[in-house]
């Protein structure tokens, strides 16, 4: 019998870039002015950027080597590609070839599959040390391998739905900002013991940066600080995704890989670790790549501080559905209802909730447990369903009782991170 289910009520400001402005605001001349840099990493003309960027659609395989042409290109200038839910759903680890791309820089040649050389790539080891280390990507080879399975994310992800209240800015990303990636390399607790890392007692945090460079020389080059003793015992200097050397579009040959927090914290292109004491002060820490402590009105741009606001590290307890899609047709009876769930791996998800009555009821969905606890979990239920419009809601719960409001706009904030409100999908019964 169907059961009640309770509702839960830098220092630097950032130049504008040329992935910061709107195509409509710019002149050829502007255009192709900002985009020299890009072209330059592509290996194509400026001029061709801007035919590119003037035509729809545009090609994924053409804009990145090797992704698959279903993809759905949202800027062709750095390389920004969704995976629609019909492909996603069909792999339980996310081939390379659809998986989604998310870049804020660029690192000359990285826009392919392929992947860059181990040779010559240096991870710099500094800060609060009792001495510098420079680890050479070749060494990791030869320490000690681990793997892990987790769900990679897009902390933009599901950024359209806050369009319901206030649109947002940034990417409109839907559900597909997101893939269940097998990553392997060394544990950075292992890296630190084997480089002889000693930090000292004050370092709190991990800051990382990558090899590549801001489109735009005075904007603030990117980084990310975590908290150190949070990802110091999961960490992984990754050198493999799915089973081979990770491709130049993902972040290769080196990325750190930080189980069950959001992508953006997952550095590309490592070449330098810095221990601190305090997080990081550039624009990408804060004011960006956070949302408020507290609930604000949807439309409100309260300047986000260190005090009110929090960053995009562990992600948030969601689910999706898989199957039926949006605006799908599917015959009276019987209707086999499937999707994916996960949280940050801090504990398991504990079920899922299916309603076809707009929240008044919920049936527990069967679960299948990863082998992870940072990947995804797969969910199925048949559910009787008459001729009509229907909408079909989904919600995960976790071990903490952490689950998805309702409402996922009592998130909002004025760039669209962390969406996690309940999954619904509107649907016609034949």
């Amino acid at each position: 019998m169907p059961t009640k289910y309770p509702r839960s009520s830098d220092r630097d400001r950032r130049t504008p870039s040329i992935s910061a402005l709107p195509a409509a605001s710019l002149d050829r001349r502007t255009f192709v002015q900002l985009a020299g840099t890009a072209a330059i990493g592509w290996g194509v003309s400026p001029a061709n950027l801007y035919a590119a960027q003037a035509q729809e659609p545009i090609d994924p395989s053409r804009l990145i080597a090797g992704k698959d042409r279903r993809l759905i290109v949202h800027n062709s200038k750095t390389g920004v590609l969704e995976t629609p839910i019909e492909l996603l759903r069909q792999h339980r680890v996310t081939p390379k070839e659809i998986l989604f791309v998310r870049n804020n820089q660029f690192l000359p040649g990285s826009l392919t599959l392929d992947p860059l050389p181990l040779d010559g790539w240096t991870i710099e080891i500094i800060g609060l040390v009792k001495a510098p280390r420079i680890i050479s990507a070749t060494e990791l080879t030869r320490m000690e391998q681990t793997e892990v399975e987790m769900v990679l994310q897009c902390s933009g992800n599901g950024r359209s739905y806050y369009a319901q209240t206030v649109k947002t800015r940034g990417t409109q990303w839907k559900k597909g900002g997101m893939g269940n990636v097998r990553w392997r390399g060394v544990l950075l607790k292992t890296v630190f013991e084997r480089a002889g890392v000693t930090t000292h007692p004050g370092a709190r945090f991990l800051t990382a940066e990558g090899k590549d460079a801001p489109l735009v020389p005075t904007a603030p080059d990117f980084e990310h600080s975590v908290p150190l003793h949070d990802v110091i015992d999961k960490a992984i200097l990754a050198l493999e995704m799915n089973g081979e050397p990770i491709p130049a579009v993902h972040g290769g040959p080196v990325r750190l890989i930080i189980p069950g927090y959001y992508g953006t914290m997952n550095i590309k292109w490592l070449h330098r670790l810095r221990l601190e004491a305090h997080e990081t002060f550039n624009h990408n820490q804060i004011p960006r790549y956070r949302t408020y402590i507290r609930p604000v009105k949807p439309g409100t741009r309260l300047k986000r501080t260190f005090d009110n606001s929090a960053p995009n590290w562990r992600q948030r307890v969601k689910s999706i559905i898989w199957s039926p899609l949006e605006d799908d047709s599917v015959a009276a009876g019987p209707v086999a209802i499937s999707g994916v769930a996960w949280n940050d791996g801090m504990v398991g998800i504990e079920a899922v909730y299916v309603s076809t009555d707009r929240g008044e009821t919920w049936q527990r969905a069967h679960l299948q447990v990863p082998a992870s606890r940072y990947a995804w979990y797969l969910w199925t239920i048949t559910v009787p369903m008459g001729p009509g419009q229907h909408e079909i809601w989904a919600r995960a719960v976790d071990a903490l009782g952490r689950s998805q409001p309702l409402d996922g706009s009592i998130h909002w904030n004025p760039s669209g991170y962390e969406w996690y409100g309940v999954d619904k999908v509107r649907i016609t019964v034949r």
